[in-house]
Formats: structure tokens, C-alpha cells, sequence
């Protein structure tokens, strides 16, 4: 039975497309043959990036070592494209560069990713560390493996270095989207512009927040809900947050944050500190220091 087209269908959808009805208009060039920001994409440069660097782990299947370059050679080169097809998208939407030319913007794009393909060793060399730590400290870890198939901290911290990878080389929106991935993934929230130094920990994650300007040093800790966040925002004459300062804590090296703990501001955390479980930490922590919950109300320490 043929089904009838409902009524009124024509004049909602003029109005849904009506540019006049839009507040929020996506930034497109018609008729130069941009690329749109696409969210499988994005996911799927995560997934090759990995599959690169740990060869075996995040494959469906793997055919031998005998094979195994020529896989890898195909598998950055679908990277490639995919990276400059998303870093050009991201460029597009970028409100400077309304006035730039798409092949430039390409131009910029390829060299991003060129960039990026040639990170990619570095990369993983300092994964190694997050995975060295993780495992020397998780008494549950069977081994090094397991860390790398099975541990949400060490797949967000994997997903926030190569966002942080193109963050840094200045590609807008699409660090975000593979940060927003991961957190919907594991529950894990790192802003893609913070600062983490080498033998990163984030032990079992769920609920953890890391915000933007967040600098964090070698070798620290976390456990499962931790906030660094920011205690308050500078506002404009409209009263909305000014963006771009720094907000959020430095967390020196070797310190360890319990879980659900809330650190806010642009405080300092000092090397080798211990903070407790459940504490809100609005101060300066000096190096060595250890807040612990029976003495949080008044801020004491027991060294």
C-alpha cells in the first residue's frame, strides 16, 4: 500500500533549509569539493595510528611477520589520505581561513600529516613508557599485554597523544573529536591541549578530567575520578569566559592523586606529592607533601 507523504513535510523542510532559519550554518564552500569533518574518519585514524605503532594489537587478523611491511605500508598510506582529507576539513571550518584557498589549505594539511606520519616512532616511544608504568605499577597486571588490549587509561592516553600530536601542530577540531572519542569510549576526559610528560598513569579512569592548559610532569599517577580543572574563569565585558588563559593545575613529577579527588586553578602540585582520596585542593601543594582526608578541612599536611 502506498504510503502518503504526511502533510506540511514541504514547509518544514524549507525551513530547515533555509539559511535566513539558521543560527548555526556549517562552513562550506559550495562547489569546490571540500571534505566534511567526518567522525569515522576520525576513528579511524586513532585505529591505524595504533595499528602502526603496535603492530598485532588492534588488527582483526594478523598474516606474519613475512607480510607485515607491506600491510604496514598500506595501512599508513589509507593514514595519509584520511589525515589530510580530516586535517583540510578541519582547516575549512577554521573561521581564518574563510579567506584562504582550498589548495592551500591542502597544501597545509599534507604537510600536517607528513608531520604527524614521521612522529609516529617518538609516539610510541613514550607510549611505551605509559605502558612500562602502568604495568610496573598494577599489582593485576598479568603483563604488558594486557596493558596494551585491555586497559581504558592506557586507550585514552594512546587516543590524547595523537590528538595532542595534531593539536600541536596547529590542526583545529579534529584533536577534539579523537579526545571526545576516547571519552565516550572509557570515560576519560583529557583535553587534547594539555601538557603529560612520559610514564603516564591513569589507573582504572572512569570519571577522570584533565583539562586544557593542565601541565602534567613525568611519572604521575591518577586514579579514577580526579579533576584538574579550573576554579574560576576571567570574563569579558559580556561576562563569558576569556579563552586561552591558563586555568588549570601544573602537576610536578612522581606525584600520585587518589581517587575522586578535585584539584582547581592554576595551583602547583610539587614533585613527589601524595594527594589523598576525596580532597578538594584549591592551594599550592609543596614538593613532598602529603594532603591526606582526616586533615583536608584545614589543609594540614603529614609528611
Amino acid at each position: 500500500m502506498e504510503q502518503t507523504k504526511p502533510t506540511g513535510i514541504d514547509r518544514v523542510i524549507g525551513h530547515l533549509c533555509s539559511i535566513d532559519d539558521m543560527r548555526h550554518v556549517c562552513p562550506t564552500r559550495a562547489g569546490e569539493g571540500e571534505p566534511l569533518l567526518s567522525g569515522g574518519d576520525v576513528r579511524r585514524i586513532v585505529e591505524l595510528a595504533s595499528r602502526l605503532m603496535f603492530p598485532g594489537f588492534f588488527n582483526e587478523s594478523y598474516r606474519g611477520a613475512s607480510v607485515i611491511r607491506s600491510v604496514m605500508t598500506l595501512e599508513c598510506d589509507e593514514l595519509f589520505s584520511l589525515l589530510v582529507r580530516q586535517i583540510t576539513a578541519g582547516l575549512c571550518f577554521d573561521r581564518d581561513n574563510c579567506d584562504t584557498a582550498l589548495s592551500d589549505l591542502r597544501r597545509h594539511a599534507t604537510e600536517c600529516a607528513e608531520a604527524f606520519i614521521e612522529s609516529l616512532p617518538a609516539m610510541r616511544h613514550t607510549l611505551d613508557t605509559d605502558i612500562d608504568a602502568t604495568y610496573l605499577g598494577d599489582p593485576a597486571a598479568v603483563s604488558t599485554h594486557e596493558v596494551i588490549a585491555c586497559y581504558p587509561g592506557f586507550r585514552a592516553t594512546m587516543s590524547y597523544r595523537i590528538a595532542n600530536r595534531l593539536f600541536r601542530l596547529g590542526v583545529p577540531i579534529v584533536p577534539r573529536m579523537i579526545t571526545e572519542l576516547a571519552h565516550s569510549d572509557t570515560g576519560i576526559d583529557i583535553h587534547p591541549g594539555a601538557s603529560i610528560g612520559h610514564s603516564f598513569v591513569i589507573d582504572h579512569g572512569t570519571g577522570v578530567v584533565i583539562g586544557a592548559t593542565a601541565i602534567i610532569g613525568d611519572n604521575v599517577k591518577i586514579y579514577q575520578g580526579v579533576t584538574l580543572g579550573a576554579k574560576s574563569f576571567v570574563t569579558d565585558d559580556s561576562d563569558n569566559p576569556v579563552k586561552g588563559i591558563p586555568r588549570h593545575p601544573i602537576i610536578g613529577n612522581n606525584v600520585v592523586i587518589y581517587s575522586n579527588s578535585t584539584i582547581l586553578g592554576r595551583i602547583t602540585i610539587g614533585d613527589n606529592a601524595v594527594i589523598g582520596g576525596n580532597l578538594w585542593v584549591t592551594r599550592d601543594v609543596a614538593p613532598g607533601e602529603k594532603l591526606i582526608q582526616a586533615r583536608a578541612d584545614n589543609f594540614r599536611s603529614s609528611r
